[in-house]
């Protein structure tokens, strides 16, 4: 059983480019603006996707760069206000243990204290273990001050190291403040408790705006939730911390939806103060500059695209406009009507309209050519009956049988076929005579070379005439190999052709021919009408036959205007 031959790897991968090819061209038939189109937005959407990812990214990016900004802030807020506390836990500090406190001696431990902090816009209290205020440099000494207003009394109390409070307010100061204590002894063994006392508006400068990114803001929050300060005019000190869903102790950044808002909410919790530094922002605000930037390329894009793809539109319309004009002047050049080369936007197209103007041109010459050539074909074949006729009319006429008949007409057919030959291969540059006569003469030269002699210079003769002359020596061959210089063996035919300015000159010299008196006769040879009627006739020839005693010669004069081509 015959095995079919396995394909090659490269006839496999060939065969299946054809059959997509074609499976495109029989179902993907559609219009030019249909593939630009699609061409167009290949080249668009993956630049989109990719602008839109690396928009996404750089929008990540700036959030994360504005976290870290917002957390640096946080961070700060919490060392300003950690320093200050501080610095006020370290005030009491040095008072409790530089014997300046003297609670027997409360005016003159009034005085140094009132010294000591003079610019410091923090003042000094003395609180006994029942809440009263024993001492104030808020206020001139002796003011009646009863008892303190701060909640966390009793924690600081019992508590054996510095401690802040939250933010309350004072009744001595009529004002929001919070407190930094500092537990001591006295001389009576009661526990007092010695603090500086601070506005809560004067933190507001940690929780500044500016610290901040555009459309945040940020507060301090004590331990109860209440506010101490805020860069949020809205929120005053004192007041509960809006944000009720925020954890007590937060760090970090986190997403809180309160009364219908969304908030990214930035939280740091201090050890030292036990507050909390938060910083938020609505999403709209933190989101604005990704659904700008969206909005921006979104719209860009759009209007890009929109240009694009009437650009395209505009550009397919040319095109289809040419390629219809383009049709149409291939349906005129299938009618072979003249088709003019047009304008075009498109070069291309344009070089194809040029094509198909010059292929009309050329079209309508052939046209022309081939209607000349067959009324030219027509011509011939009719003057070739013609001649024919005549040639079958005279060799019936000179012939005394059938075979001499036959024989006659065969050789002056033949000579006819040669000259005929002549012509169509040399249609376009005419005939020339030296080869004409050598294609005529060959049939009747004799194998002794030097017998038959050409001489004249290069003449090219029309079709017509060379068929004529073509027949006149063909007759007059015919006439030397019966009777005259071809019939013997030492005889010599000389053909020469001259050309002088208004005429050709052929002479025909036959020399060594044995001779006879001819029979007088009323009946003519073909050779004669030929060569008498056929030249005269058709080429206005002027003949001149001389009978010398060795052999006859013929000298034949023909107008230049009679079929001359060209000569030299």
């Amino acid at each position: 059983m015959l095995k079919a031959p396995e394909k090659s790897e490269g006839e496999v991968t060939s065969g299946g480019l054809q059959a997509v090819a074609a499976f495109v061209r029989r179902y993907l038939r559609r219009p030019f603006s249909f593939y630009l189109l699609s061409l167009l937005l290949i080249a668009i959407v993956p630049s989109f996707i990719f602008s839109f990812v690396i928009v996404k990214r750089s929008v990540d990016a700036q959030e994360q760069v504005v976290t870290s900004l917002l957390k640096a802030s946080t961070g700060s807020v919490t060392r300003i206000v950690e320093r200050e506390v501080e610095g006020m836990t370290i005030t009491l500090k040095v008072l409790s243990t530089s014997g300046a406190v003297n609670l027997r001696d409360l005016r003159g431990f009034y005085d140094r204290a009132s010294s000591a902090l003079a610019g410091t816009h923090s003042n000094l209290i003395v609180v006994d273990s029942d809440h009263n205020l024993r001492m104030n440099t808020g206020v001139p000494f002796g003011t009646l001050l009863g008892r303190s207003s701060d909640p966390d009394l009793d924690v600081a109390l019992k508590s054996s190291g510095p401690l802040v409070s939250g933010a309350f307010f004072a009744n001595t100061t009529k004002s929001w403040v919070f407190n930094v204590y500092l537990p001591i002894n006295g001389p009576d063994g009661e526990r007092y408790l010695l603090g500086l006392t601070q506005d809560a508006a004067r933190m507001a400068k940690a929780v500044n705006r500016d610290t901040l990114s555009p459309g945040w803001n940020a507060a301090l929050v004590d331990g109860k939730g209440k506010v101490i300060a805020s860069s949020d005019p809205s929120t005053r000190p004192g007041e509960a911390f809006f944000l009720d869903a925020l954890p007590q102790i937060s760090i970090g950044v986190s997403d809180i939806n309160e009364r219908g808002v969304a908030y990214r909410v930035v939280s740091e919790f201090s050890v030292v103060t036990g507050w909390r530094i938060v910083a938020w922002a609505p999403r709209e605000i933190v989101d604005a500059p990704i659904l700008w930037s969206f909005l921006w390329l979104s719209l860009g894009g759009i209007i890009f695209a929109s240009i694009a793809i009437a650009g395209s539109l505009i550009i397919a319309r040319l095109l289809t406009q040419g390629v219809k004009l383009l049709a149409l002047d291939a349906r005129r050049l299938g009618v072979g009507e003249v088709i003019e080369p047009r304008r075009y936007v498109i070069t291309e197209v344009e070089a194809v309209s040029a094509y198909l103007a010059r292929a009309a041109a050329a079209r309508t010459r052939a046209e022309a050519e081939i209607r000349l050539l067959m009324r030219e074909v027509a011509h011939r074949s009719k003057n070739q009956l013609t001649v024919i006729q005549s040639m079958l009319a005279q060799s019936a006429w000179s012939s005394e049988d059938t075979s001499d008949f036959v024989d006659a007409f065969r050789k002056r057919l033949a000579g006819l076929a040669r000259s005929t030959d002549l012509m169509i291969a040399n249609a376009a540059m005419g005939v020339d005579f030296r080869e004409l006569a050598e294609e005529q003469l060959q049939p009747f030269a004799p194998d002794e070379p030097g017998r038959i002699v050409l001489d004249g210079p290069v003449l090219r003769l029309e079709t017509q005439t060379a068929q004529t002359l073509g027949m006149v020596l063909h007759e007059l061959a015919t006439n030397a190999i019966k009777h005259g210089a071809l019939a013997n063996a030492t005889g010599t035919i000389r053909l020469e052709w001259s050309l002088p300015a208004d005429a050709i000159i052929i002479r025909w010299r036959e020399s060594g021919a044995d001779l006879v008196e001819p029979a007088r006769t009323h009946r003519r040879g073909f050779g004669s009408v030929v060569i008498e009627r056929m030249l005269g006739m058709a080429l206005r020839a002027e003949l001149e036959r001389t009978m010398h005693g060795d052999g006859i010669e013929w000298r034949i004069r023909i107008p230049r205007t009679g079929g001359v081509e060209d000569g030299a």
